[in-house]
């Protein structure tokens, strides 16, 4: 398995507690993986992807990432989410850019992990369409110390990724 599959399941598991279930990886498609946890109305499915490259260099962060989920039992297809590898500054949002597109994430800390999510739900499909058709995403974000970040993601396999966790997940 390689670092990037082993550090995603991981990832997986600490994303969605409340799933006793081990994730299982569907595959590996460019910079994205896709995987299933849990079963029934517990099911879950989940395509991430890490940066390929994050400011502040050197920075000491978890490990970050892109995601997007499906939620069967909730009926929620493609719901993206930020997790910056650190705590966010109460308060502040997060943001993604696509493109010429801004997305704009509140932010929420569990723990000492920072996660963010769309501020407006209606924009969770409009965000999905143009990543589809976008090549990089680059999230923004502030730490809990002030520190800024940058982190790029590439969108190669996103699509792959995207269509194998909507099958998995019957949506």
């Amino acid at each position: 398995m390689s670092r990037l599959a082993a550090l995603s399941a991981l990832l997986v598991l600490a994303a969605a507690p409340a799933l006793a279930d081990p994730a299982t990886l569907l595959g590996a498609f460019g910079n994205w993986s896709a995987y299933q946890t849990g079963s029934g109305s517990d099911m879950a499915c989940y395509a991430l992807s890490q940066p390929r490259a994050s400011q502040p260099r050197g920075a000491k962060r978890d490990p970050i990432y892109v995601m997007v989920s499906d939620y069967p039992g909730r009926k929620v297809k493609a719901e993206p989410q930020i997790i910056p590898g650190y705590e966010y500054k109460a308060g502040l949002p997060a943001s993604l850019e696509v493109g010429g597109d801004k997305f704009i994430f509140f932010t929420r800390n569990d723990g000492k992990t920072g996660k963010a999510w769309l501020q407006s739900l209606n924009e969770n499909q409009h965000l999905v369409e143009v990543m589809s058709k976008g090549v990089s995403a680059v999230a923004f974000g502030t730490s809990a110390r002030g520190t800024k970040t940058v982190d790029t993601y590439s969108l190669a396999g996103f699509n792959e990724a995207l269509a194998k966790i909507h099958s998995a997940c019957g949506l």
